[in-house]
């Protein structure tokens, strides 16, 4: 079972992607809405699984098939049924994607969950010019208004935590990892790590930043 902490960074994530103007003109109420609609958005991301999983199962039978009627030797049809196969292989993977997410939504439901969600989306609100500047240190090469947005959150959520709400540096990375590997591409999280550890590696020259206790 998903621990809270780990449900809570998801529904802060996907809440921060349905902000379109500046966190910082947000009051509560508007943040709390922005974790509902991130439930609502975890539940149509599970027919989106489970559609295209069945679209991928589909197409892979019949490559199958093809590949018993329609191939003219032997190296076309080793060739179509590793493409059914691969097929199948994500269609699996994205129904244990998608099996996971009614937990998430339980989950979502918990006190705990929704208010640590809050928690960080408040200390982004508060500490946004901090936490930019805490990055922008930590860039090599890019400004931050040229990451993928996706990304961009999933650094501002780890430095938010690692900076201003106490969580331990390795936890707060290892997270944003995972999320990195769920929400963004096959380098996205490669790039959050290297990041992220030159965050840390610059926060022990520093004197240690006050922890929030915001609710």
């Amino acid at each position: 079972m998903k621990k809270p902490r780990v449900i809570a960074r998801e529904l802060a994530l996907l809440s921060l992607s349905q902000i379109t103007n500046s966190i910082e003109q947000l009051e509560q109420e508007q943040l709390s809405n922005l974790v509902l609609a991130a439930v609502r958005t975890l539940t149509s991301e599970i027919h989106e699984a489970l559609e295209t999983a069945s679209a991928e199962l589909k197409r892979g039978s019949d490559r199958l098939l093809t590949s018993e009627t329609r191939a003219t030797d032997l190296q076309s049809a080793k060739a179509m049924v590793a493409d059914a196969m691969e097929l199948t292989q994500n269609a699996i993977n994205r129904l244990g994607t998608a099996l996971e997410i009614p937990e998430t939504i339980q989950l979502s439901s918990q006190k705990e969950v929704r208010a640590y969600a809050l928690e960080i989306l408040q200390t982004i609100k508060r500490r946004q010019v901090e936490i930019d500047e805490i990055l922008i240190q930590s860039l090599q090469d890019w400004q931050i208004n040229r990451l993928p947005r996706i990304d961009r959150d999933i650094l501002r959520i780890a430095v938010a935590e690692m900076e201003f709400i106490g969580i331990p540096d390795r936890v707060a990375i290892n997270e944003a990892i995972e999320l990195a590997k769920r929400y963004s591409d096959d380098d996205g999280y490669r790039f959050i790590n290297g990041v992220l550890r030159r965050v840390t590696n610059l926060s022990k020259n520093k004197t240690p930043a006050i922890v929030e206790n915001i609710l």
